[in-house]
């Protein structure tokens, strides 16, 4: 997420170096736009050196002579926050008066605009000021409100700015709500399983888990809250809300499935699950003795299959179909016969589509047969083909 972050003069403006940090925690790219009166404050250098982004505070950068292009800046955000905000930036922001770099950039702003008062208790219940926040307000601008304590005058009452860890909750859990899939539960596996033959050798497949990683991760991004079944696999969540559940074998990646099926809206099953399994697995690691060695297989529990005969009504199933041969016949015999939404279906003789890669090529078939053929992709791009399908079933549903 790329947030503008406005800082101005206030005593509060010390809280700003622990909010940049938890933002740039979170994975944010922060660009920090002070007034002037703000460095008198804290310094341009902290802010700087804790958002790893050069701070703006005039027009002009006398250093170098160059404009700072507050359109620009205003186009790039996805979020803008103003923390503190004094009683006199609300003031401009309700009358539209643009006398520093701030104020240009948030009128130039075409994201959300968060902003979180800082002031003295007379100065916050006065009319003016609440008058000004209402028309900010109005705008479509988001306050997150004051706390109450101890203020700077040695009053004690509103207008202490939030803490940054309130601020932080309060900014996620309203981008989160706004979000197509907010509240919305998701149950996604991800890469392969291994089967043991004794303590020390497995049965595998070559899935990286990339796929369902970059889906989880969307759907996070969308709002949902994601569970994660995952095979052994080297691949990190970019998204901290995602639930991760870590598994080695096949049935115990059904086991946390149904632990969690019930209560998704929607299962992503993109894990690469082993079809069979050793009858017996050794105690001890099997020596090199014999000129041939023969391992008797038992099939493992059809975990989409299992999956689909368990489905509810509203819920959505969405399974995987890598094939080799006679794709599409395959993929609509598999989205059938385990009761499924829609099939994500690639074939290994298409270029850059496969296990390991960073890009793939898919088909989404649906339950009406209606196929859809997707161009080469990353997989983060693919990932969001696929839950848009998934957002536009819920979507139909409810309307």
């Amino acid at each position: 997420m790329k947030v503008i972050l406005g800082i101005c003069g206030s005593i509060a403006a010390y809280k700003a170096a622990t909010l940049i940090r938890l933002l740039v925690k979170s994975g944010a790219d922060v660009r920090v736009v002070m007034t002037p009166d703000a460095s008198n404050f804290i310094t341009p250098l902290t802010l700087s050196t804790l958002s790893k982004n050069p701070v703006l505070v005039d027009y002009f950068t006398p250093e170098t002579g160059e404009w700072n292009n507050h359109v620009e800046l205003g186009l790039w955000g996805d979020v803008m926050i103003i923390a503190p905000a004094s009683a006199n930036t609300i003031a401009k922001m309700a009358g539209g008066l643009c006398d520093n770099l701030l104020m240009a950039v948030y009128l130039s702003a075409k994201c959300p605009v968060y902003f979180a008062p800082a002031m003295d208790l007379d100065m916050w219940k006065h009319t003016a000021t609440q008058e000004n926040i209402d028309k900010i307000r109005s705008f479509g601008n988001t306050l997150i409100p004051p706390g109450t304590g101890e203020l700077a005058s040695g009053l004690h009452g509103e207008g202490r700015m939030a803490e940054p860890e309130e601020i932080i909750d309060f900014l996620f859990s309203d981008i989160k709500s706004k979000q197509p899939l907010a509240n919305q539960k998701m149950l996604v596996t991800a890469g392969p399983t291994y089967e043991a033959i004794d303590p020390v050798r497995f049965i595998g497949n070559h899935s990286s888990g990339k796929m369902g990683f970059a889906i989880a991760d969307e759907l996070a991004k969308l709002g949902a809250d994601v569970t994660l079944v995952s095979g052994p696999s080297a691949q990190i969540s970019g998204e901290h809300s995602v639930k991760r559940i870590n598994v080695t074998s096949a049935a115990e990646m059904l086991d946390a499935c149904l632990q969690n099926y019930s209560n998704a809206k929607a299962c992503i099953m993109s894990a690469a699950v082993a079809d069979y399994t050793p009858v017996t697995v050794a105690q001890q690691k099997i020596k090199k003795k014999e000129d041939g060695f023969s391992i008797d297989l038992k099939k493992t529990t059809d975990i989409l299959n299992e999956l689909g005969r368990k489905k509810s009504t509203g819920q959505i199933l969405v399974g995987f179909a890598l094939e080799t041969n006679d794709e599409e016949i395959n993929a609509i015999d598999k989205l059938q016969r385990k009761n499924l939404d829609f099939i994500v279906l690639n074939s290994l003789s298409d270029e850059g589509a496969g296990f390991k890669k960073d890009t793939n090529k898919i088909t989404i078939i649906d339950k009406a047969l209606v196929k859809t053929v997707y161009d080469l992709k990353t997989k983060d791009d693919v990932a969001r083909d696929i839950c848009a399908k998934i957002v536009e079933l819920i979507k139909n549903e409810n309307i």
